[in-house]
């Protein structure tokens, strides 16, 4: 059993040495097909991440035509707070406003010296619990928000994100096509290569049938040969992926402006490692499979 296996390593290194051109073309086209379809996920793995921290961050904010009474604020906020969608409730007054505005301008807090707080709304800001920060969730809290409230406006930021999720499911769709296509290509190329060792050996092939080789004794080096281009492809793909995690996928996610600083990218976990290289080698036999399929009676 060892001396069969050793034969069949050996046969297939050799059938890859003697094609070192078409071998490095295969391991290099599934190595960029993998790591392109990684990419992409990895890619909308981390944005889908950063909108659901988006997502957590979501308020209803109710600006009031006026201040309530003070003995109606207590009952206004209980009310509020029994929403069942509702997970906190905040009231800010025009003055609380006016020194939030302050804080955010900085240095140049001194340009609204002078200006009365009365110009500005009070209002009521609703947390929601994550079931119902979608739409329809601030939609039914709107509705009621109308019905106890003297509402002036109102401001949430789903919609907003609602087109950034659009965005994400685009990018996830352009993935699977490419990433398919890519697929494709590189289980084409290597097909191609196993046909043209076939090709090259077709008389000892048949030599060998001749003389009782059974039909698994000629596939299995050709299929190995497929499995080894799969795993080599599927590990460069893994460190190229790796590198473009570090020096691109980090950099820019990080910089780009809607960011949170304490925000932590995500990579590739070990088992989704392993599926990577093992989806290299499924793809290195299936191509062999369909070569032989042609050329090798089953």
């Amino acid at each position: 059993m060892l001396d069969k296996i050793h034969y069949f390593i050996l046969r297939a290194l050799r059938n890859m040495r003697q094609w070192p051109f078409l071998c490095s073309a295969s391991i290099l086209t599934m190595a960029i097909a993998l790591a392109i379809v990684a990419t992409f996920f990895l890619i909308v793995v981390n944005v889908e991440q950063l909108a659901s921290r988006w997502s957590r961050e979501i308020h209803v904010i109710a600006y009031l035509q006026k201040p309530p009474a003070t003995q109606n604020l207590a009952a206004l906020t209980k009310k509020l707070k029994s929403f069942p969608e509702v997970e906190a409730v905040n009231y800010v007054s025009p003055a609380a406003a006016m020194q939030r505005f302050k804080k955010h301008l900085g240095a140049d807090a001194s340009l609204l010296e002078g200006v009365s707080p009365r110009l500005l709304p009070a209002s009521f800001e609703l947390g929601l619990y994550p079931a119902y920060r979608n739409q329809q969730g601030i939609v039914r809290v709107i509705e009621q928000l109308e019905k106890i409230l003297d509402v002036d406006d109102l401001r949430y930021g789903q919609k907003w994100l609602k087109r950034f999720n659009d965005f994400v499911h685009m990018l996830r769709f352009i993935g699977i096509v490419l990433g398919g296509f890519l697929l494709f290509a590189a289980l084409f190329i290597v097909s191609n290569t196993i046909k043209l060792t076939l090709y090259a050996r077709r008389d000892e092939l048949e030599i060998m049938a001749l003389v009782g080789a059974t039909m698994r004794f000629i596939k299995i080096p050709f299929m190995l040969e497929g499995a080894i281009q799969g795993l080599l492809g599927g590990l460069l793909a893994l460190a190229f992926l790796a590198l473009s995690f570090v020096f691109v996928i980090s950099r820019s996610l990080s910089s780009f402006w809607l960011t949170p600083t304490d925000f932590n990218l995500l990579f590739l976990t070990l088992n989704q490692q392993v599926i990577l290289v093992a989806a290299g080698v499924i793809l290195g036999v299936l191509g062999s499979l369909s070569s032989l399929r042609r050329f090798v009676r089953i």
